[in-house]
């Protein structure tokens, strides 16, 4: 049982972009975040990421998923174990296929084996308990970045918006008493963000990313391609809804004959129109909206947004948090939520039908 009152959760995130392992400490009682600590960052080495890319998209019992559990559960070892003293970590997993309205969600990796190995008790399986109850598991944050806005004083809605390998969007309302209240929150997935145009960058390039989007800055988008992808029945989707890293698979082979600069071009300005078309279903128009997540260094992409939102778009620097490290911090956070049997996601931000309260806590010696 955790102490009364605020504690240190440590929580990791491993995300679709396949970069690497984030981690960070914060001090909360699952409701008010106190503080922010310490953070880590692991990268994958180039071997690493070709046995997790090998496995996207692939079930348990397939022959590359335990590999890539392997890879996981060593990488997130050996970055949690340099931290200091935590009350508890939130493990999220590599996401490797996520179906919710078919075979469900799939992370790799087992909390227990990290519970083992680090002495200290693991929540994990975030998302399968929301996914059993009618939600799609996805996004998870919301109801973190609704403690942010309340921690960085909001009092009108914005919203928080993360581009990793999908862009995902958090509509949030600060006045009312708490993301659990009808209203308060509304979060989607937006569309495709860095990981196509970082599928690109590798395969044509050998290169992780568009540093900086200085190759989609030197070339022209595509009108038509553009126009395919948005014509497309995701965008009229009434929200919450989730996407999987590969659904907009073809939006590569749409660009597949166009030169490098081109390709690149388009598949960011499409991350951005994606971002735009999700603020169409804002219940009210926001003040701001603050971006994290490795998007936000593209500095083509963030122009982009910037040019097609009708409110201001900063990263989340501009309120004093840190851009690499929210969705760790995220988890952290609902670390302390599951561990004191509060909800995790809702009908705002998943489309479950009731407040769930995810996750499984893995103790060591258990």
């Amino acid at each position: 049982m955790l102490k009364a009152g605020p504690v240190w959760a440590l929580g990791a995130m491993s995300g679709t972009s396949l970069d690497g392992v984030d981690a960070a400490l914060v001090l909360t009682d699952g409701e008010r975040i106190v503080d922010f600590g310490e953070t880590g960052y692991r990268p994958y080495d180039a071997d690493e990421r070709a046995i997790l890319r090998a496995a996207l998209g692939l079930w348990p019992g397939a022959p590359e998923v335990d590999p890539a559990a392997e890879v996981v559960e060593t990488a997130h070892a050996e970055l949690l174990s340099q931290f200091g003293s935590a009350a508890l970590i939130g493990f999220h997993g590599q996401t490797l296929a996520h179906d919710p309205r078919g075979r469900g969600t799939h992370q790799a990796g087992d909390g227990s084996v990290l519970a083992e190995v680090l002495g200290v008790p693991v929540v994990w399986d975030f998302r399968s308990a929301d996914v059993a109850l009618g939600g799609q598991g996805a996004p998870l944050a919301p109801y973190f970045h609704f403690a942010l806005a309340r921690h960085i004083g909001a009092t009108e809605p914005l919203a928080f918006l993360n581009l990793g390998g999908v862009g995902n969007i958090t509509w949030i309302d600060p006045t009312l008493p708490g993301p659990e209240a009808e209203g308060a929150v509304l979060a989607f997935d937006t569309g495709p963000a860095n990981a196509p145009i970082n599928d690109l960058m590798q395969a044509r390039r050998g290169l992780d990313q568009d540093a900086s989007g200085a190759l989609a800055a030197s070339g022209q988008w595509n009108t038509q391609v553009l126009q395919g992808f948005l014509a497309q029945g995701w965008f009229l989707k009434i929200p919450p809804k989730s996407l999987d890293r590969n659904d907009f698979h073809d939006l590569l082979a749409a660009v597949a004959d166009l030169p490098d600069a081109d390709a690149c071009a388009t598949l960011t300005r499409a991350a951005a129109e994606a971002v735009a078309r999700g603020a169409d279903h804002f219940p009210r128009p926001v003040s701001r909206l603050l971006v994290g997540g490795g998007g936000r260094h593209n500095v083509t992409l963030m122009a982009h947004l910037a040019e097609l939102m009708p409110c201001p778009v900063e990263p989340v620097e501009a309120v004093g948090l840190n851009g690499d490290m929210l969705e760790a911090q995220a988890f952290a956070y609902l670390a302390v939520r599951v561990a004191r049997g509060l909800p995790t996601s809702g009908p705002g931000t998943t489309g479950v039908m009731a407040q769930v309260g995810g996750g499984q806590i893995s103790r060591p010696g258990a």
